[in-house]
């Protein structure tokens, strides 16, 4: 016995149909969309001597970086107003957290926000690692030739800058490309 629809519901079954292809399409481009959830932009490999920099910490004591010579050193220029900045910060804390006993340090520097919001960005944020202060962002932006933030720079052991970041960072990053400058050999 063949079953025939009335020419009324043909619209019907195309319209349910067509919702069922939109509605699964949707769900596996989420599924995509989510497991590659990686917002980091790709880091630029460039060659350059790491500047002469000399600001303070949070508690005013004045730092260089020629005092980490012989470290992997990743420099991150951020804000507390700045959202890819506060997206990274646990991806750069866990990094540092994990590597910093293979002579590798983070040191955050905060671009322009008063040393109370910073304190309270670091509490908030369990930030362990090196924060210094530029108030008015002209060190850091003349030092390292950057406007942008959140920006990041890796310096070698020997104090070349190796990789460059403008954008947020992730851990995924982070392991596939700074991993291979704390292991390898001076």
């Amino acid at each position: 016995m063949t079953t025939v629809l009335p020419r009324k519901m043909f619209p019907l079954l195309l319209l349910g149909l067509g919702g069922i292809l939109l509605i699964s399409s949707a769900y596996f481009i989420w599924q995509d969309v989510s497991a590659r959830s990686d917002f980091s932009t790709v880091p630029a490999t460039v060659s350059y001597s790491a500047p002469e920099l000399t600001l303070t910490d949070t508690q005013g004591i004045s730092h260089s970086l020629v005092e980490y010579r012989g470290q992997v050193v990743l420099i991150n220029l951020w804000a507390t107003w700045c959202e890819p900045c506060k997206r990274e910060m646990p991806a750069l804390q866990s990094f540092y957290n994990r590597h910093r006993d293979q002579g590798f340090v983070v040191i955050g520097i905060n671009d322009g926000d008063a040393k109370p919001d910073v304190l309270e960005f670091v509490r908030e944020y369990r930030l362990t690692f090196p924060v210094w202060l530029d108030p008015t962002y002209i060190a850091t932006e003349q030092a390292f030739k950057t406007l942008g933030l959140p920006s990041s720079f890796v310096i070698d052991r020997g104090g070349t800058i190796r990789l460059q970041w403008v954008g947020g960072i992730s851990r995924t990053m982070l392991d596939q490309h700074v991993i291979p400058l704390i292991t390898e050999q001076p």
